[in-house]
């Protein structure tokens, strides 16, 4: 299996799947010297960790993070950094109706046809439990950023959205509620309805909007690694992900380009901000905003009609402990691959010019 990795100069590459015995990573080309907060590494899985609240999956994992290598008195040595986080509460007779049948918009299907073998335990490599290790190097990477300030919220469960622009939110709220919506009156609501879900044994989808500032002038290239499409492709790796845009996004395409363009202050800032941080590919100094839009969990605790491997059709009935809705866990990750596209492109810049 390949694709196991991410970044150029900033690298990391995991291993371990969703009931195996550990989930880790190697993160290659970290620079020396950076100290590291090893709590705040921690205080980051935690907000990813199953079993936090009542609207997520109550799997019971401590996700405490075991570094190996690569950290000496608190700094790093620039040597590769190793890590994992072992797998304590498996249930893995909660998959073994589904071990000769294909859960609908899983990977089981696809897995079986491409490898001809896979592991129907949770998913193996294809569960969501793979980010843990995304988590753990984007916080290292947070911490080499250390100026540059992601933070990453849910706009949007199901239906409801919220509408007020990003600079009118308290970014000191988000983590304030179980859903983590900066706007205490609609997290409400948005946790009372995950909650109705729940009860129905189905699912529901989201959204979640990252607001990266600080971000200096000149980070990305302008032709294949773009910015903006490095961002994107962070994005879309990311479990149950169906969309992602920046900026003005599909709603640009209403306006003319008079009422689009960005025109400059004379400091090289802009009146607005329809680019979204990006132009040409290359940051322009200006806040990086985008949505990444999730779907509801294929996993649904109904029954249901699928096929098995013999391509007959069969009744099944999702099992096991999921999330109703995958949006407020995924909001660390999201700022996690954020922070590892950037720290790449902190190191590339360093490149461009004496």
């Amino acid at each position: 299996m390949a694709g196991n990795s991410f970044g150029q100069l900033f690298k990391l590459t995991t291993f371990g799947e969703s009931h195996g015995k550990a989930l880790g990573g190697i993160i290659d080309g970290c620079p020396a010297g950076i100290v590291l907060d090893l709590d705040k590494i921690q205080e980051e899985l935690n907000r990813r960790k199953p079993g936090q609240s009542a609207i997520v999956t109550q799997r019971k994992e401590p996700d405490t993070v075991e570094i190996y290598s690569g950290i000496f008195e608190g700094k790093t040595t620039g040597t590769p950094i190793g890590f994992a986080i072992h797998n304590t509460n498996q249930k893995s007779k909660d998959y073994s109706h589904i071990k000769d049948s294909y859960r609908p918009s899983h990977a089981d299907y696809v897995y079986d046809q491409k490898y001809g073998f896979r592991d129907y335990r949770g998913g193996g490599r294809s569960s969501a439990r793979e980010t843990a290790s995304r988590v753990v190097a984007g916080a290292i990477a947070k911490q080499f950023l250390s100026e540059i300030k992601i933070n990453a919220f849910v706009s949007q469960v199901g239906g409801m959205k919220l509408d007020k622009p990003y600079k009118e939110l308290d970014f000191s709220k988000i983590e304030s509620n179980d859903v983590r919506c900066p706007d205490t009156e609609m997290a409400q609501k948005m946790e009372d309805y995950i909650k109705s879900i729940k009860k129905e044994g189905d699912t529901i989808g989201g959204v979640i909007t990252c607001v990266i500032q600080n971000v200096p002038i000149g980070f990305g290239e302008p032709v294949f690694d773009k910015l903006h499409a490095r961002l994107g492709e962070a994005m879309l790796s990311i479990n149950a992900v169906k969309g992602f845009e920046y900026g003005s996004g599909f709603a640009g395409v209403t306006m003319k380009g008079s009422e689009h363009n960005d025109a400059f202050n004379t400091d090289g800032t802009t009146k607005t901000n329809r680019s979204g941080g990006v132009q040409g590919g290359i940051s322009n100094g200006m806040d990086i905003y985008f949505n990444v839009a999730f779907k509801p969990v294929a996993t649904v605790l109904q029954s249901y009609e699928t096929i098995n491997k013999e391509g007959e059709k069969v009744t099944t009935q999702g099992k096991g402990r999921h999330d109703p809705c995958v949006v407020p866990r995924a909001v660390p990750i999201v700022e996690a691959m954020a922070a590892l596209v950037l720290a790449d492109y902190s190191l590339l810049a360093r490149t461009n010019k004496i």
